[in-house]
């Protein structure tokens, strides 16, 4: 396992992050113990950091993840999320954030996490982010319930307007460093390294496009994103290779980016992802690829108020 240093925090996490969400069932039904033992296949292979959230099956991947890294907690680093629950509910007041870290170490088994990310800030209202969720995050750090705090979501050109504002330790980005997409090279990577906080990505096979596994029917992408899986999947096997392994590899391979989340629920999965670590691209591969994406390449869904989703500035 190779690991990087997470911004300014005295965090080396894996590059291979945990994702606990399946553990809530948000793809497929998985049994609990065959999440647990994902749990510990995982830290047997060395990945030492573990992401989660409230969100993430309505409470049930935290009290999952908590069951699993019961007694096993030294040396790993653990995340969790605020402001964004079950059913649709977004609530990113500075009282719900301080009262949802409590409920999240309980379930968690846990009397610390090592970082604390307000959720998907692009469904909130910009004020009360900056006002409230972001001044309750820091308190909840004051009061030693974690580490570090952070903030996550969608729009990439937002996160970057926010964290140019806020002083946090840590942003997640999720869908904008794929084989579809390079966006979080714009602006969000200068500025990590202007400011010092560490940056993660999420989503590198974005929600099952980039692999042979069926797209959700939930899933946001447009229709041309969704049609690219096949012929992704032709490319690949003409080579030999799995598209989920160039994936992760591809977005594995950005130095700027100090771990890659990927979803885990299955031990085989665990190890399947971990041989990544020893897999290279083919030559030529990538080359066809970009040629193909080409024609819907930095093309992105938008989700929260429409006012935080900054488009990419028109060249003339």
């Amino acid at each position: 396992m190779e690991y990087r240093r997470l911004g300014q925090t005295d965090m080396d996490v894996s590059i291979i992050g945990y994702g606990a969400s399946p553990l809530g069932n948000v793809f497929t039904v998985n049994p609990e113990e065959q999440g647990i033992r994902a749990v510990h296949t995982a830290i047997d292979h060395g990945i030492n950091f573990f992401d989660v959230a409230p969100f993430y099956g309505d409470t049930l991947a935290e009290e999952r993840l908590g069951k699993a890294l019961l007694s096993k907690r030294q040396n790993l680093f653990l995340s969790t999320k605020c402001c964004r629950y079950g059913n649709g509910v977004f609530d990113f007041s500075y009282q719900r954030v301080l009262s949802s870290i409590d409920e999240s170490l309980k379930r968690l088994q846990t009397d610390y996490v090592d970082l604390y990310i307000v959720h998907d800030i692009e469904f909130g209202d910009r004020e009360q982010i900056l006002n409230e969720a972001i001044p309750a995050v820091l308190k909840v750090k004051e009061q030693g319930k974690t580490r570090y705090v952070g903030f996550s979501g969608l729009p990439v050109r937002y996160l970057a307007q926010i964290a140019r504002t806020v002083p946090v330790d840590v942003v997640l980005s999720w869908g904008h460093y794929t084989l579809l997409n390079d966006e979080i090279n714009d602006e969000l990577a200068p500025l990590s390294r202007e400011k010092g906080f560490g940056l993660m990505n999420a989503a590198p096979l974005l929600q099952r496009i980039l692999s042979d596994a069926p797209i959700p029917a939930w899933h946001n992408a447009p229709q041309a994103i969704k049609d690219m899986q096949p012929k992704l999947l032709a490319l690949c096997q003409d080579y030999g290779v799995a598209l989920s392994d160039v994936a992760l590899r591809y977005a594995l391979n950005n130095p700027a980016i100090a771990t890659t989340i990927v979803g885990l629920a299955e031990p085989d999965y665990v190890e399947k992802n971990v041989r990544v670590l020893d897999f290279t691209i083919p030559e030529g591969l990538l080359d066809q690829i970009e040629n193909a994406v080409a024609p819907v390449k930095n093309q992105m869904w938008f989700e929260g108020k429409p006012a935080n989703n900054i488009p990419k500035p028109t060249t003339v």
